[in-house]
């Protein structure tokens, strides 16, 4: 992996968010703007982006490898949630812990690590990448919003239909058939997804930029507690998923793609979350502007990790 060019592509990803930042400041897009837009983003350009990459010649060791990839990911999550769990759990602020939680296991991997991905590695790395969505969904709403979600005394129900019934889990079942049968689809619906694909990495990246333009870091919002989840996100955890993957015999694109979406920044649901629990958000901000800033330097300083481990 060329760290050059992955570096250059952080960089251009950064120049969108600064448009993103520009057209907040020039009150060009609004609340609801950006919320639409990221609504687009997560069920219709994503899907499709997804769909996409599954439209290639069917290859029985591709799937091996992507079966691979799922496991050691699943088992990065289940290290990665007890982990934040010993270690946070003497926070006695409730709405600081599970923000810290939370921001340390999840990534922003749907709108930071699928647009790299395609850029540096094309359908084949958005192939292997959608293995990380799928577990991302599927301990996003399951732990994730657990978390956030006043227990009831036996109380483990699951919302299995808002996991199975996410578009990106639809997509990548879609996409698996499509994959695994051979079958193509018209030239003309092809067409549609492919153009509607192409707009993930510009608009993820200045709807990003729009919500970094709020951010204000002073003494007051910057807890010194942060620092911890920021360490365990943007350069532990995503280490911890080379080792596991190493493990599994994981290598090429198929590592570079994981460990690209595990590297990166806290997930924006963090704030959504916090806020769904009438939950103070400034230091679930703070801690997902802080992270997305700080990956800039810590994406390549993971991947050139990654070939050492």
């Amino acid at each position: 992996m060329d760290i050059a060019q992955l570096s250059n592509q952080i960089i251009l990803m950064f120049i969108l968010m600064a448009v993103g930042l520009l057209t907040n400041k020039l009150d060009f897009m609004h609340g609801q703007t950006a919320t639409d837009l990221t609504n687009i983003l997560l069920y219709i350009v994503s899907p499709c982006l997804i769909v996409n990459a599954f439209e290639q010649r069917f290859s029985a060791s591709r799937l091996q490898a992507l079966a691979m990839v799922m496991l050691g990911i699943l088992l990065t999550y289940a290290v990665m949630v007890l982990v934040t769990n010993l270690v946070f759990k003497r926070i006695a602020d409730t709405n600081l812990q599970r923000i810290m939680r939370f921001g340390s296991v999840y990534s922003n991997a749907g709108f930071m690590g699928v647009p790299l991905a395609s850029a540096l590695f094309g359908s084949t790395g958005v192939f292997f990448a959608v293995a990380s969505l799928a577990g991302f969904n599927l301990f996003c709403w399951t732990h994730g919003i657990a978390l956030f979600t006043p227990k009831q005394p036996g109380d483990r129900h699951v919302n299995w239909r808002q996991i199975l019934l996410n578009p990106n889990i639809i997509a990548i079942v879609v996409g698996l058939i499509i994959f695994i049968s051979a079958v193509h689809l018209p030239s003309l619906l092809n067409q549609t997804i492919t153009d509607v694909s192409s707009i993930n990495t510009p608009l993820s990246m200045i709807v990003i930029g729009n919500s970094l333009a709020a951010v204000k870091l002073n003494r007051q919002t910057l807890d010194p507690r942060l620092w911890w989840p920021l360490l365990l996100r943007n350069i532990l955890f995503p280490i911890t998923n080379i080792l596991i993957l190493r493990a599994f015999g994981v290598s090429g694109i198929p590592l570079y793609t994981t460990v690209l979406m595990a590297a990166c920044p806290v997930a924006g649901n963090v704030v959504l979350f916090t806020l769904k629990a009438h939950g103070d958000t400034t230091p679930a901000v703070t801690l997902m502007s802080l992270s997305t800033i700080l990956c800039m330097g810590t994406i390549p300083l993971v991947f050139a990790l990654s070939n050492f481990l």
